[in-house]
Protein backbone atom coordinates (compact mmCIF):
# COMPACT_ATOMS: atom_id res chain seq x y z
CA UNK A 1 0.00 0.00 0.00
CA UNK A 2 1.39 3.29 -1.04
CA UNK A 3 1.86 6.22 1.24
CA UNK A 4 -0.77 8.09 -0.74
CA UNK A 5 -3.37 5.42 -0.04
CA UNK A 6 -2.52 5.36 3.66
CA UNK A 7 -2.95 9.10 3.84
CA UNK A 8 -6.37 8.88 2.20
CA UNK A 9 -7.45 6.15 4.62
CA UNK A 10 -6.35 8.28 7.63
CA UNK A 11 -8.28 11.24 6.33
CA UNK A 12 -11.42 9.14 5.94
CA UNK A 13 -11.00 7.68 9.45
CA UNK A 14 -10.62 11.20 10.93
CA UNK A 15 -13.75 12.32 9.17
CA UNK A 16 -15.64 9.30 10.46
CA UNK A 17 -14.40 9.92 14.03
CA UNK A 18 -15.32 13.61 13.81
CA UNK A 19 -18.80 12.67 12.55
CA UNK A 20 -19.54 10.69 15.71
CA UNK A 21 -20.30 13.93 17.62
CA UNK A 22 -21.81 16.25 15.01
CA UNK A 23 -23.16 19.70 15.91
CA UNK A 24 -26.89 20.10 16.42
CA UNK A 25 -28.77 20.95 13.33
CA UNK A 26 -30.35 24.37 12.91
CA UNK A 27 -33.81 22.98 13.67
CA UNK A 28 -32.57 21.30 16.82
CA UNK A 29 -30.90 24.54 17.97
CA UNK A 30 -34.12 26.45 17.40
CA UNK A 31 -36.16 23.89 19.32
CA UNK A 32 -33.73 23.97 22.24
CA UNK A 33 -33.62 27.78 22.37
CA UNK A 34 -37.44 27.93 22.19
CA UNK A 35 -37.72 25.50 25.10
CA UNK A 36 -35.27 27.52 27.17
CA UNK A 37 -37.11 30.77 26.39
CA UNK A 38 -40.44 29.26 27.41
CA UNK A 39 -38.99 28.05 30.69
CA UNK A 40 -37.49 31.47 31.41
CA UNK A 41 -40.75 33.21 30.53
CA UNK A 42 -42.73 30.87 32.76
CA UNK A 43 -40.33 31.48 35.65
CA UNK A 44 -40.49 35.24 35.19
CA UNK A 45 -44.31 35.13 35.02
CA UNK A 46 -44.51 33.27 38.31
CA UNK A 47 -42.24 35.80 40.00
CA UNK A 48 -44.24 38.72 38.60
CA UNK A 49 -47.51 37.13 39.68
CA UNK A 50 -46.36 37.27 43.29
CA UNK A 51 -45.68 41.02 43.09
CA UNK A 52 -48.57 42.48 41.07
CA UNK A 53 -52.13 41.42 40.23
CA UNK A 54 -53.21 40.16 36.86
CA UNK A 55 -54.46 42.82 34.39
CA UNK A 56 -58.08 42.03 35.33
CA UNK A 57 -57.35 42.21 39.05
CA UNK A 58 -55.33 45.40 38.57
CA UNK A 59 -58.27 47.01 36.77
CA UNK A 60 -60.55 46.05 39.65
CA UNK A 61 -58.18 47.62 42.19
CA UNK A 62 -57.81 50.80 40.18
CA UNK A 63 -61.55 51.31 39.75
CA UNK A 64 -62.35 50.48 43.37
CA UNK A 65 -60.17 53.27 44.77
CA UNK A 66 -62.25 56.16 43.37
CA UNK A 67 -65.44 54.40 44.47
CA UNK A 68 -64.15 54.13 48.06
CA UNK A 69 -63.01 57.75 47.96
CA UNK A 70 -66.40 58.88 46.75
CA UNK A 71 -68.15 57.21 49.65
CA UNK A 72 -65.74 58.78 52.14
CA UNK A 73 -66.30 62.21 50.63
CA UNK A 74 -70.08 61.89 50.89
CA UNK A 75 -69.91 60.69 54.49
CA UNK A 76 -67.57 63.45 55.60
CA UNK A 77 -69.28 66.24 53.69
CA UNK A 78 -71.10 68.81 55.76
CA UNK A 79 -74.88 68.45 55.58
CA UNK A 80 -76.54 70.88 53.24
CA UNK A 81 -79.07 73.14 54.94
CA UNK A 82 -82.62 72.67 53.71
CA UNK A 83 -84.11 75.63 51.89
CA UNK A 84 -87.22 76.99 53.58
CA UNK A 85 -89.36 79.82 52.36
CA UNK A 86 -90.02 82.68 54.84
CA UNK A 87 -93.32 82.38 56.70
CA UNK A 88 -94.03 86.10 56.33
CA UNK A 89 -93.01 88.85 53.93
CA UNK A 90 -90.48 91.35 55.22
CA UNK A 91 -92.00 94.60 56.44
CA UNK A 92 -89.55 96.79 58.40
CA UNK A 93 -90.56 97.78 61.93
CA UNK A 94 -90.41 101.60 62.28
CA UNK A 95 -87.57 102.76 64.50
CA UNK A 96 -90.04 104.38 66.91
CA UNK A 97 -91.68 100.99 67.42
CA UNK A 98 -88.29 99.28 67.82
CA UNK A 99 -87.40 101.73 70.59
CA UNK A 100 -90.76 101.16 72.32
CA UNK A 101 -90.39 97.36 72.15
CA UNK A 102 -86.99 97.46 73.84
CA UNK A 103 -88.22 100.03 76.35
CA UNK A 104 -91.27 97.94 77.24
CA UNK A 105 -89.05 94.86 77.69
CA UNK A 106 -86.74 96.98 79.90
CA UNK A 107 -83.65 95.75 78.06
CA UNK A 108 -80.32 96.38 79.80
CA UNK A 109 -76.71 95.41 79.15
CA UNK A 110 -77.22 92.27 81.25
CA UNK A 111 -79.87 90.82 78.94
CA UNK A 112 -79.65 88.42 76.00
CA UNK A 113 -82.02 89.37 73.19
CA UNK A 114 -83.25 86.99 70.46
CA UNK A 115 -84.98 88.61 67.50
CA UNK A 116 -86.97 85.91 65.67
CA UNK A 117 -87.30 86.84 62.02
CA UNK A 118 -84.71 89.61 62.18
CA UNK A 119 -85.30 91.10 58.72
CA UNK A 120 -82.64 93.76 58.14
CA UNK A 121 -81.35 93.44 61.71
CA UNK A 122 -82.58 96.79 63.00
CA UNK A 123 -83.87 95.39 66.32
CA UNK A 124 -80.62 93.46 66.86
CA UNK A 125 -78.59 96.58 66.20
CA UNK A 126 -80.75 98.73 68.51
CA UNK A 127 -80.47 96.15 71.30
CA UNK A 128 -76.70 95.84 70.88
CA UNK A 129 -76.39 99.60 71.16
CA UNK A 130 -77.87 99.26 74.65
CA UNK A 131 -74.86 97.15 75.54
CA UNK A 132 -76.45 93.69 75.62
CA UNK A 133 -75.81 90.54 73.59
CA UNK A 134 -78.26 90.43 70.69
CA UNK A 135 -78.93 87.62 68.21
CA UNK A 136 -80.94 87.76 65.01
CA UNK A 137 -82.37 84.72 63.22
CA UNK A 138 -83.95 84.45 59.79
CA UNK A 139 -84.35 81.83 57.04
CA UNK A 140 -84.05 84.31 54.16
CA UNK A 141 -80.43 84.58 52.88
CA UNK A 142 -81.11 88.09 51.57
CA UNK A 143 -82.29 89.26 55.00
CA UNK A 144 -79.27 87.64 56.62
CA UNK A 145 -76.96 89.54 54.28
CA UNK A 146 -78.75 92.83 54.97
CA UNK A 147 -78.61 92.22 58.73
CA UNK A 148 -74.89 91.51 58.68
CA UNK A 149 -74.25 94.65 56.66
CA UNK A 150 -76.36 96.65 59.13
CA UNK A 151 -74.41 95.23 62.08
CA UNK A 152 -71.10 96.08 60.42
CA UNK A 153 -72.24 99.58 59.44
CA UNK A 154 -73.25 100.34 63.03
CA UNK A 155 -70.07 98.89 64.54
CA UNK A 156 -71.81 96.48 66.92
CA UNK A 157 -70.25 93.25 65.64
CA UNK A 158 -68.78 92.58 69.09
CA UNK A 159 -72.29 92.26 70.56
CA UNK A 160 -74.57 91.34 67.64
CA UNK A 161 -74.74 87.94 65.90
CA UNK A 162 -76.80 87.09 62.82
CA UNK A 163 -77.60 83.47 61.95
CA UNK A 164 -79.59 81.85 59.15
CA UNK A 165 -81.89 79.48 61.01
CA UNK A 166 -85.46 78.24 61.14
CA UNK A 167 -86.81 79.94 64.27
CA UNK A 168 -89.15 77.02 65.01
CA UNK A 169 -86.16 74.75 65.61
CA UNK A 170 -84.36 77.13 67.99
CA UNK A 171 -83.59 76.55 71.64
CA UNK A 172 -84.71 79.87 73.12
CA UNK A 173 -83.58 79.11 76.68
CA UNK A 174 -80.32 81.16 76.51
CA UNK A 175 -82.37 84.34 75.93
CA UNK A 176 -84.36 86.36 78.43
CA UNK A 177 -85.83 88.81 75.90
CA UNK A 178 -87.62 87.71 72.71
CA UNK A 179 -88.74 90.17 70.03
CA UNK A 180 -91.29 89.26 67.36
CA UNK A 181 -92.96 90.69 64.28
CA UNK A 182 -94.81 87.62 63.04
CA UNK A 183 -98.40 86.62 62.34
CA UNK A 184 -100.65 85.64 65.29
CA UNK A 185 -100.67 81.98 64.18
CA UNK A 186 -96.86 81.92 64.18
CA UNK A 187 -96.76 83.47 67.66
CA UNK A 188 -98.99 80.64 68.83
CA UNK A 189 -96.76 78.09 67.12
CA UNK A 190 -93.84 79.41 69.20
CA UNK A 191 -95.60 78.90 72.56
CA UNK A 192 -93.98 75.51 73.35
CA UNK A 193 -90.54 77.09 72.84
CA UNK A 194 -91.43 80.26 74.76
CA UNK A 195 -92.63 78.23 77.73
CA UNK A 196 -89.07 76.94 78.19
CA UNK A 197 -87.72 80.45 78.86
CA UNK A 198 -86.44 81.28 82.33
CA UNK A 199 -89.02 82.83 84.70
CA UNK A 200 -89.14 86.60 84.31
CA UNK A 201 -88.18 86.55 80.62
CA UNK A 202 -89.91 89.13 78.45
CA UNK A 203 -91.54 88.69 75.06
CA UNK A 204 -92.51 91.70 72.95
CA UNK A 205 -94.44 91.59 69.69
CA UNK A 206 -95.08 94.28 67.10
CA UNK A 207 -98.76 94.48 66.06
CA UNK A 208 -99.73 90.83 66.64
CA UNK A 209 -100.97 89.11 69.78
CA UNK A 210 -100.63 85.52 70.94
CA UNK A 211 -103.97 83.81 71.07
CA UNK A 212 -104.64 81.99 74.34
CA UNK A 213 -101.96 83.92 76.27
CA UNK A 214 -102.83 87.06 78.23
CA UNK A 215 -100.40 89.98 77.68
CA UNK A 216 -99.01 91.91 80.64
CA UNK A 217 -99.14 95.18 78.72
CA UNK A 218 -100.48 96.50 75.42
CA UNK A 219 -99.13 99.85 74.23
CA UNK A 220 -100.06 101.94 71.22
CA UNK A 221 -97.30 103.71 69.28
CA UNK A 222 -97.59 106.33 66.56
CA UNK A 223 -94.77 106.29 64.05
CA UNK A 224 -93.36 109.41 62.39
CA UNK A 225 -95.56 108.89 59.33
CA UNK A 226 -98.67 108.92 61.52
CA UNK A 227 -99.36 105.16 61.37
CA UNK A 228 -100.66 103.49 64.52
CA UNK A 229 -98.87 100.40 65.88
CA UNK A 230 -99.49 98.09 68.83
CA UNK A 231 -96.81 96.52 71.01
CA UNK A 232 -97.62 93.51 73.19
CA UNK A 233 -95.59 92.42 76.24
CA UNK A 234 -95.70 89.02 77.93
CA UNK A 235 -93.55 87.72 80.77
CA UNK A 236 -92.82 84.13 81.72
CA UNK A 237 -94.33 81.97 82.95
CA UNK A 238 -96.98 82.70 80.34
CA UNK A 239 -100.47 83.44 81.60
CA UNK A 240 -102.75 81.08 79.70
CA UNK A 241 -106.32 82.22 79.13
CA UNK A 242 -109.19 79.74 79.50
CA UNK A 243 -110.47 78.41 76.20
CA UNK A 244 -113.75 79.85 75.03
CA UNK A 245 -116.71 77.53 75.53
CA UNK A 246 -118.06 78.18 72.02
CA UNK A 247 -114.96 76.69 70.37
Amino acid sequence: MSIKNVTCILIVVCLIIAGCAPEKTTSEKAASESSQSAAQANSAGNAAGQQSPSPAAQETVETSVPATGAVATDVNAEPVAETKQPDVIFVPTPQEVVAKMLELAQVTKDDVVYDLGCGDGRIVVAAAKLGCRAYGFDVDPQRIQESKENVEKNGVGNLATITQKDIFTLDLSPANVITLYLLPSLNVKLIPQLEKLKPGSRIVSHDFDMRGVKPDQVVEVTSDNGAEHTVYLWTTPLKKEPESSDE
